[in-house]
C-alpha cells in the first residue's frame, strides 16, 4: 500500500492509494527526503534494527517445548477468504480493511468501517518545519493520522490490531510478529489467513522517513502495507491485496519473506 509522499506536498501523495498495478510492474527507485532531525543526546531512543525500522521492546519469553499435537504443516495451503478493497472509504486503511478479511472468514460480522471507527488511534498531530516531518504519532500505539485521507494517514501495528482481535474474538488473537515465517507458514496450514505487514510492491522498502513522538525517535518505511496471507506452496506465497484488489495474488516467497523482515516480522491472526 502504503504511503508515499513527497513532503511538501504530504496531503497530496501520502499513502498506499497511490500505488496502482503500473506502480507494482515499473517500479521507479527514489529515496524520499530524510526529515532533519537534530538528535538530543539525552533522549531514550528506541532500538532500530540494521535495516532502520523501528523496534519495538518485545519481554523475551522463556522457551516452550513443542506441543505434541501440533499438525505436520503441510505442502500448500490455499484459503478462500473473502477480497476487501480498502478503497474509496479508506485510503490508509490496509491495515483495517486486511483485518476485516480475515474476521469475516472467521465467521465476525463485521466490516471494514466498523474497524476503522474501533481501531485504537494515536491522535498526536503532525507538526512539519520546512516540509519536513517532526513530530507525529506512534503507529505501536495506534492508528497515526486520519485513515480517510480527508488529512495526512499513515499506518498501525500489531499491538492495536491484537486489541482489535480480542474485542471481536475474545481471548481468540494471536500476535506472531518476531515469530519465524515457517511459523506463520504453519498458521495458514492449520487453516487461519494471517495479517502481514510487508510494502506496497513486496519489496524492501527504499522510502524513508523519521520523526519525534515525545521522546521516542521513529524511523520507518513510507511505502508500508498490510496484506492477508491467505495461502503458499514451495516457491510462492498467495495474497489478498485490499489496495490492487487483487485476490491470492502469487508472490516469489523470498521476494516476500525480505520484505516481511524488513518490516519487523509482524504478524497478527487468531486460533
Amino acid at each position: 500500500m502504503k504511503k508515499l509522499f513527497a513532503l511538501a506536498t504530504i496531503l497530496p501523495l501520502l499513502g498506499c492509494s497511490n500505488l496502482d498495478d503500473d506502480t507494482l510492474s515499473n517500479r521507479t527507485k527514489k529515496t524520499a527526503p530524510a526529515a532533519v532531525i537534530e538528535r538530543n543526546n539525552q533522549v531514550k531512543m528506541q532500538n532500530i534494527n540494521s535495516t532502520g525500522v523501528l523496534n519495538e521492546m518485545i519481554p523475551i519469553q522463556a522457551k516452550q517445548s513443542k506441543p505434541a499435537n501440533v499438525n505436520p504443516k503441510k505442502a500448500s495451503q490455499l484459503l478462500n477468504v473473502p477480497l476487501i478493497r480498502q478503497n474509496p472509504e479508506l485510503r490508509y486503511g490496509c491495515e483495517v480493511t486486511s483485518l476485516t478479511m480475515v474476521l469475516q472468514y472467521a465467521g465476525v460480522k463485521t466490516d471494514k468501517m466498523e474497524l476503522y471507527r474501533l481501531i485504537k488511534k494515536d491522535s498526536d498531530p503532525l507538526v512539519k518545519t520546512n516540509g519536513d516531518i517532526r513530530r507525529w504519532g506512534n503507529p505501536a500505539e495506534g492508528f497515526v493520522g486520519d485513515m480517510t485521507g480527508k488529512t495526512p494517514g499513515y499506518a498501525v501495528f500489531d499491538r492495536p490490531m491484537v486489541q482489535l482481535i480480542n474485542q471481536k474474538l475474545p481471548g481468540r488473537a494471536i500476535n506472531l510478529t518476531n515469530q519465524t515465517f515457517e511459523r506463520v507458514l504453519q498458521h495458514v496450514s492449520d487453516g487461519y489467513p494471517v495479517v502481514v505487514w510487508t510494502t506496497g510492491d513486496y519489496r524492501l522498502p527504499d522510502r524513508w522517513e523519521s520523526w519525534y513522538h515525545g521522546q521516542q525517535y521513529i524511523k520507518t518505511p513510507l511505502d508500508l502495507h498490510a496484506v492477508v496471507l491467505v495461502g503458499y506452496d514451495r516457491n510462492f506465497v498467495y495474497l489478498n491485496d485490499p489496495l490492487s484488489g487483487r485476490k491470492q495474488v502469487r508472490v516469489g516467497k523470498d521476494r516476500f519473506i525480505s520484505s516481511w523482515k524488513a518490516l519487523n516480522c509482524r504478524a497478527v491472526s487468531y486460533k
